[in-house]
């Protein structure tokens, strides 16, 4: 079986995920799971921001939905809301005259997007690829045997954005992602226009762009933002996919509501499951319901030989996260994560062992060393209530008034910095801790901060980080099991570290005998261990010794002179046209991630870093 997401602009090599054959999908890739936030829970919102955004959002509690249901808010206070009750009437009722959907007004919101992407080259980290332009052309596919047999697909094309205010557009984040040019055109008009991408929240797969033109916004209406749908609620999809050049509407029902992988994002969050046709070019798209509110935003298909119709759209909650967060931080900062995995207590006699006198918890199997919960979790402890909601042996939680959901469900909720109360039983003993919410670090990152990747070239070896977009681009088959057995098993002992490889050796007199290197982890120069990239070109820098000895992984070594390889080092440069040694990055001053040497003692993590890699659905990380 082979599954695929079909989005509507190419996430690039960069995407977190394997490349996979697929019998369904010409290009697939494998959704992992990351949460990295980075936030403050006690900012405040700048009163003078609030008024910016004409968005407008209904906000509907239901009294037997409780506290759990987290029901959409605006990120910007309910007096809004509560300004004009005229204003949150709905302006056309799809319900009651569906013949006159081509005149809605809600459709003029809609507006088709251009980009030019230029990604770089992770293989050759100082220049970037060649510049295309998303207008749906197919990509190549690459093999996967060793990592996963589900895949999820993204296929170039133009995509989709709404007007939500203030002069502001919302969209995918992978249908701008490495963007060097962004247009959009209104329906009905002729003419592009030049766009600006303010910020883009990779693991929520949303970006938020801006047009400075005032006639782009003559008589445009920005859409309403509508609470949570129910199970088996209309729903109106609309984009403009390929197959033409207007506009297009397909109309199906609301499947599912529950905690869904983001195939761009590499995170598990809320997500709404549809059986309306989403097709490459709705990306970026509304999603309406009966009432012409739009509640959500189209974004990947789930696609296999067993399955049909299956579409996702990123819920308004998940929406009003993203705003919320960039108001709160000018910038965005993310999601963040507990750093556990759990274990599902079912079982009676398991929970009887752990001295669990009831039927409700999950069992803490690692807690990693870079969260915050490692100074007060246990391996052995048992979670059995998040701020007071008590968590379920299948590690879920009441959600709305008579459903469940996924425990990981409430952290997502949460912004980084944000505290929360949890209920354990540790030995038999029930007690409460208090756990800060942070970043999710990676040892191997899905998405590279700021889009270019580090690297620094001595005597012609090219030294680089390890990550994801490079393991696409090389395919996997060159860079070996070892090392893709780290990729996915291993994680950070501590923040900052990263796996630091020879990606490649370019050919000159003083590295004879080394030209066939490729893809090598080294671990250790001049007998210190290697932290991370930016480690390394500090030692470099700082070496006053005869040789410099690099020591890789299956115990090989590489010795350069000193002298010569400094002195070589620019006709290498000049004979490969590389314009620096080193990326800029490196230029800065180092400063040590590593305040407690114990952990450059310990071995990597051997527990995987997603919920899709597990293979078991009796574990889950938090």
């Amino acid at each position: 079986m082979s599954v695929s997401v079909a989005c509507c602009c190419f996430s690039f090599l960069n995407a977190p995920a394997r490349l996979l054959q697929s019998s369904s999908s010409p290009l697939c890739f494998v959704a992992a799971s990351t949460l990295t936030p980075r936030a403050s829970s006690s900012s405040k919102l700048n009163p003078e921001k609030k008024k910016k955004y004409t968005l407008r959002v209904r906000d509907e509690h239901s009294s037997n939905d409780g506290p759990q249901t987290m029901a959409f808010k605006s990120p910007f206070g309910s007096s809004q809301q509560k300004k004009d009750k005229k204003e949150s009437q709905p302006t056309t009722d799809l319900r009651t005259d569906p013949a006159k959907i081509h005149d809605a007004s809600f459709l003029d919101a809609v507006v088709k997007v251009y980009c030019t992407h230029t990604a770089p080259d992770y293989s050759l980290p100082w220049q970037k690829q060649r510049q295309f332009t998303s207008t749906g052309r197919q990509l190549s596919s690459f093999s996967d045997s060793f990592y996963f047999s589900l895949s999820l697909a993204y296929i170039a094309c133009v995509c989709s954005a709404f007007m939500i205010g203030d002069g502001k557009l919302l969209t995918n984040a992978h249908c701008v992602e490495h963007d060097t040019q962004v247009k959009v055109k209104r329906r009905g008009d002729d003419r592009k226009y030049v766009a600006k991408v303010l910020v883009r929240g990779v693991d929520c797969d949303i970006a938020l762009l801006s047009v400075e033109s005032e006639d782009f916004w003559k008589g445009a209406e920005p859409l309403r933002l509508g609470h949570l749908p129910r199970l088996q609620d209309s729903v109106t999809v609309v984009g403009y996919p390929l197959g033409g050049d207007t506009i297009s509407v397909t109309k199906g029902v609301v499947s599912r509501i529950e905690v869904t992988s983001y195939a761009h994002g590499s995170s598990d969050l809320l997500g709404i499951q549809i059986d309306a046709a989403i097709n490459p070019g709705n990306s970026g798209g509304p999603a309406f319901n009966d009432q012409g509110e739009c509640i959500g935003v189209a974004f990947q298909v789930y696609r296999s030989e067993e399955t049909e119709n299956i579409g996702y759209v990123i819920p308004t909650t998940v929406v009003s996260h993203f705003l919320t967060d960039y108001e709160r931080n000018a910038k965005y900062t993310g999601y963040p994560c507990l750093g556990v995995l759990l274990q599902k207590l079912e079982n009676p006699a398991l929970r009887e062992c752990l001295k669990v006198p009831t039927n409700e918890g999950v069992l803490v199997r690692r807690v990693e060393p870079t969260s915050d919960a490692s100074k007060v979790l246990k391996e052995g402890d048992v979670i059995v209530s998040f701020d007071d909601l008590r968590v379920g042996c299948e590690g879920t939680v009441p959600f709305r008034s008579s459903e469940r959901i996924a425990f990981r469900y409430l952290i997502s909720q949460k912004f980084a910095g944000d505290i929360v109360e949890l209920g354990i039983i540790r030995a038999g003993e029930p007690k409460k801790v208090q756990v800060v919410l942070r970043p999710r670090v990676h040892l191997v990152p899905y998405h590279i901060d700021g889009g270019q990747p580090s690297y620094i070239i001595i005597a012609g070896l090219v030294f680089t980080p390890l990550s994801e977009p490079l393991i696409e681009e090389e395919c996997e088959d060159t860079i070996g099991l070892k090392l893709l057995t780290k990729a996915r098993y291993s994680v950070a002992r501590f923040r900052g570290e990263q796996i630091v490889i020879l990606s490649q050796v370019l050919a000159n007199e003083v590295n004879i005998g080394y030209e066939d290197m490729n893809n090598q982890q080294v671990l250790k120069f001049n007998g210190t261990h290697i932290r991370n990239i930016h480690h390394l070109a500090h030692l470099i820098d700082m070496c006053k010794d005869k040789y410099l000895v690099f020591e890789f992984e299956d115990n090989y070594v590489a010795v350069l002179e000193r002298e010569a390889s400094n002195s070589a080092s620019l006709c290498i440069l000049k004979d490969y046209g590389i314009p620096s040694e080193r990326s800029a990055d490196l230029r800065e001053p180092y400063v040590d991630p590593v305040h407690d040497n114990e952990a450059l003692d310990q071995g990597f993590g051997d527990s995987p870093v997603s919920n899709l890699e597990i293979g078991f659905d009796g574990l889950v990380w938090a």
